[in-house]
């Protein structure tokens, strides 16, 4: 007997598609849950099924060597329309199988069991089900055993819907933010057309700027966990990205220790090494001064179990003269500025160390956990 619609079929295929999971690859999670259940339960077959508008498909399967078939012959397609468990012990004494073709013969199947795969607010989307060729009862323990492998299973797609929605809102974001730096720099290439000598000059100081926090935003953004940003990695590419801005006179070199930190954290330090690394490539080699820029990061751990991150900066140019020049170029210190304020939003301590043989700035700021 071929079974009724689901009263909230528009509704429960909606949710299904939702996961984007049908015609997916086999994946090693969803297999193990099959062939677990089927040991478990002593069965030869097992099914992760899906039910879609005309044929129920197979996420994961043990025994069959298909994945899907049509609804006419769906036993899981009654499951879904009664309670959130279903047992059949003998599937010739139950009128919703008794007639189906699959239940005949000598290796038709005799048993059937299934947990519904509910969402949140009691959808049925399918089962995880085990069938045998020989009529079967299950014992307690199995039946507890295969509601909580269904329950899995719903985790492992909430999970995967979850991190699959975050990516494409981080996607839309760092595209509104490209955009965004984008029409800036346009008003801003406007305005340099009908400006003064040295508005044109604050100008371009500040549209490269710009153009420096888009790409730190794109790098940023290729990290698929925003959460916990590995920092010897980021700041491997914010230095080559920075390479490709210096000349050959001046060597750039990292020495970062394992740290992750959250993205706002991340995007602080690393607006500092490069308002620092800028400046230093502006002012501190003049005339082809060869010279080098060292970007430290390194972490320390207390009895407490947290941490201090050290994030000290330094070059070998020309120091005091260096300084001299920004403001002279900037009539602000522009650099130095945002240094600061970035390093207060990072509730940091900082320490400026300016001679004649160079440039150093000392970071010191904890982690968020």
């Amino acid at each position: 007997m071929k079974a009724a619609s689901h009263p909230r079929q528009a509704e429960r295929l909606e949710a299904l598609y939702s996961y984007d999971i049908l015609d997916t690859p086999r994946e090693k999670d969803f297999d193990d849950i099959v062939k677990l259940a089927s040991e478990l339960c002593g069965t030869k077959y097992s099914v992760i099924n899906l039910i879609d508008a005309d044929r129920q498909w197979f996420k994961a399967e043990t025994g069959f060597g298909i994945d899907e078939t049509p609804l006419d012959t769906s036993i899981c397609s009654h499951v879904i329309l009664d309670h959130e468990f279903v047992e059949i012990q003998d599937t010739l004494d139950d009128t919703r199988t008794a007639d189906n073709p699959l239940c005949s013969g000598v290796s038709g199947f005799r048993f059937y069991a299934g947990a519904q795969l509910r969402t949140e607010n009691g959808l049925p989307l399918g089962t995880l089900c085990i069938l045998d060729e020989k009529p079967k009862t299950l014992t307690e323990t199995q039946k507890e055993v295969l509601r909580l492998l269904a329950h899995q299973i719903m985790k492992q797609l909430e999970l995967r819907r979850t991190l699959k929605f975050q990516t494409v809102l981080q996607q839309e974001i760092v595209h509104r933010i490209s955009n965004s730096l984008q029409t800036i720099s346009s008003l801003i290439n406007l305005r340099k057309r009908h400006g003064s000598s040295e508005t044109h000059a604050a100008l371009t100081d500040i549209g490269d700027r710009i153009s420096i926090v888009a790409m730190l935003n794109e790098e940023l953004s290729s990290f698929n966990n925003l959460k916990h940003i590995d920092m010897q990695r980021y700041l491997r590419r914010v230095v080559t990205l920075l390479e490709g801005n210096a000349p050959d006179n001046v060597a750039l070199e990292l020495n970062c220790d394992e740290a992750r930190f959250t993205s706002s954290q991340a995007a602080a330090v690393a607006m500092i090494v490069n308002e620092f690394v800028t400046n230093s490539l502006k002012y501190a080699f003049p005339a082809n001064k060869h010279g080098r820029i060292w970007i430290f990061l390194s972490m320390h751990k207390d009895n407490s179990d947290s941490a201090t991150c050290t994030l000290t900066l330094r070059d070998n140019g020309i120091g005091n003269a260096a300084s001299h020049a920004e403001t002279q170029a900037s009539g602000t210190g522009w650099g130095k500025r945002i240094i600061e304020g970035t390093a207060e939003q990072l509730q940091a301590i900082s320490e400026w160390l300016i001679n004649n043989d160079g440039y150093q700035l000392t970071i010191t700021f904890q982690p968020d956990r």
